[in-house]
């Protein structure tokens, strides 16, 4: 990610670096799918780590275009990564035979258009260890960024830690999968990431669901600063919005069999996920999904949905992937109402 004012500093970077001799070795997979566009910044905000002990492994999920061989050029500069080929089987089992090919204590997940900054395993391994080990995952906070890695949006400041397996019903406040380092006892224990939900055709959800199947056994702990850049374009999984709700009904099922006391939180979790894909399809230019959406939550939840909309609003006409005139005149209309105080409206990363 190119230098902004939220990265440490070189002086800070320095401090954070972890001695080698006390670091434990993390395992850090990539699952890839034809990511040439952005494959190179992310390998390199994960070789920038102050967590030196990294064994690198992007596994190559039947690319078509140039990624394997960009990958293989960063390779031969750090010999920390290596690539793994298999055919096209998904984010789920490309993650789990990168976590087989390492035999490393701790685990981290990198989407291949996502970044990091250069403290984020560090300080989310001291979470851990400090932790002890009934800590079986610690997440940090992310930024939204665009395709040309732009900070839109900093809204992600979850405090959760603890024994948090009714709040992960409740919301998905980890996020994503780039946003987790976990203990590889706790990534067995859960069963790995799940491949069934793509033969299902509802890829989307594998992080909400590990997350709480490990929530179910061990306690979480929090980085609280904006450690990942989480990438919202047109082409990554998670633009398919309907797709993403099937992924969400599927899990949030699970667990509503099994812990129907949770059922409340469940709904909530649903509805939160129905909002956020709504913003999230027009973003993505999904307009009648979007709509689809919107209408949903109008539906289920009317007073939450009128008043969610001025900050959905705001967050679609921040992101850089809309038109220059959409913004404009959002920013006019926001600026007529001086008492509006959008949720989004943070200052630059």
């Amino acid at each position: 990610m190119a230098a902004s004012p939220g990265w440490p500093t070189s002086s800070l970077r320095a401090a954070l670096t972890v001695e080698s001799e006390r670091s434990a070795t993390v395992g850090v997979i990539v699952p890839m799918f034809n990511a040439e566009r952005t494959i190179g910044a992310t390998l390199a905000s994960i070789c920038r780590q102050t967590h030196q002990a990294l064994d690198i492994i992007v596994v190559d999920d039947g690319s078509s275009d140039s990624s394997a061989s960009i990958v293989a050029d960063y390779g031969k500069q750090d010999r920390r990564i290596r690539i793994l080929q298999q055919s096209n089987g998904g984010v789920a089992v490309a993650r789990n035979n990168g976590a087989a090919a390492t035999d490393a204590e701790f685990l981290a997940f990198v989407d291949a258009d996502d970044l990091w900054a250069p403290s984020k395993i560090a300080l989310q391994w001291e979470a851990l260890e400090k932790g002890g080990p009934s800590a079986g995952l610690a997440y940090c906070w992310f930024a939204l960024i665009d395709e040309d890695s732009r900070v839109f949006s900093l809204h992600n400041r979850p405090t959760a830690e603890g024994d948090v397996l009714q709040q992960m019903c409740r919301n998905n406040f980890v996020g994503n999968g780039s946003s987790m380092l976990m203990r590889r006892s706790a990534f067995e224990k859960a069963g790995q990431f799940e491949p069934s939900l793509r033969a299902r055709h509802a890829q989307g959800c594998e992080d909400l669901l590990i997350c709480l199947r490990i929530a179910e056994h061990y306690e979480f702990r929090v980085v609280p600063q904006h450690l990942v850049g989480y990438r919202m374009t047109n082409t990554n999984m998670s633009s398919d919005v309907m797709q993403m709700l099937r992924s969400c009904e599927i899990v949030l099922d699970e667990f509503r069999e099994k812990y129907p006391r949770h059922g409340t939180d469940l709904d909530a979790h649903l509805v939160e996920m129905i909002r956020w894909l709504a913003v999230r399809g027009f973003v993505g230019g999904r307009f009648f999904d979007g709509c689809d959406l919107l209408r949903r939550f109008l539906a289920l939840e009317p007073r939450l949905a009128i008043s969610s909309l001025p900050n959905m609003l705001d967050m679609y006409c921040r992101a850089r992937l809309v038109p220059d005139w959409i913004k404009a005149r959002w920013k006019r209309l926001r600026n007529k109402n001086a008492n509006f105080r959008p949720l989004y409206m943070e200052t630059a990363w």
